[in-house]
């Protein structure tokens, strides 16, 4: 996964540097709901859960082709309760758009997800319920978007995006005379997200 992660960002860089002159660059809003998966072991903490994300992107295309790179800078929230968090997600993304048309195209996205957590997550009320085990968690969290959607006479974007973690996002550590195995915390999320390009 990690070998994907760095030849997108290879291929994103090297997209930016070959991006010629004549390529058109558009300013947009997007925003969203975060559809929030925790994978783990422990059922009791096992939940879906939903929040959203919006802030400001930005897209540039080839003419002609229709390959062209995306990305945003949005405020977000994943999973809620104790286990909510809410910080900056930056996707930086390839994208394809197949289609000519001018009222209908549909487009194909993947790269990486960066996100940073600014709230403190409640573990210590968690942490009371797993006797032995001390909680652990990480600010900085990176995953691969893949996605796709459709765009619309030239200013709507509706798309449909899966963020898988290459990391956990926050973990129990067992204490040495604690019985069981350390526990690690995934966020996965679908997003369905909503641009509009000026």
């Amino acid at each position: 996964m990690k070998k994907i992660l760095n030849t997108l960002m290879l291929a994103f860089g090297l997209l930016l540097m070959a991006m010629p002159a004549d390529a058109q660059i558009r300013f947009g809003v997007k925003g969203g709901v975060n559809l929030t998966q925790v994978e783990t072991n422990l059922k009791a903490i096992k939940d879906n859960s939903t929040g959203y994300f919006i802030g400001p992107m930005i897209e540039a295309t080839i003419p002609g082709i229709g390959l062209g790179v995306d990305g945003a800078i949005m405020y977000a929230q994943r999973g809620k309760d104790e286990l909510k968090m809410e910080g900056v997600e930056v996707p930086l993304n390839l994208k394809l758009t197949i289609g000519a048309g001018s009222s209908l195209s549909i487009f194909l996205a993947a790269g990486p997800d960066f996100f940073l957590n600014l709230k403190d997550l409640d573990l210590g009320a968690i942490d009371a319920t797993i006797q032995g085990y001390k909680a652990k968690e990480k600010k900085a969290q990176v995953g691969l978007n893949l996605g796709g959607g459709v765009k619309l006479m030239q200013h709507l974007q509706l798309g449909l995006n899966y963020m898988i973690p290459l990391g956990d996002s926050f973990s129990f550590k067992k204490a040495s005379d604690a019985v069981g195995e350390d526990e690690s915390f995934k966020y996965k999320n679908w997003q369905l997200s909503l641009a509009y390009i000026f």
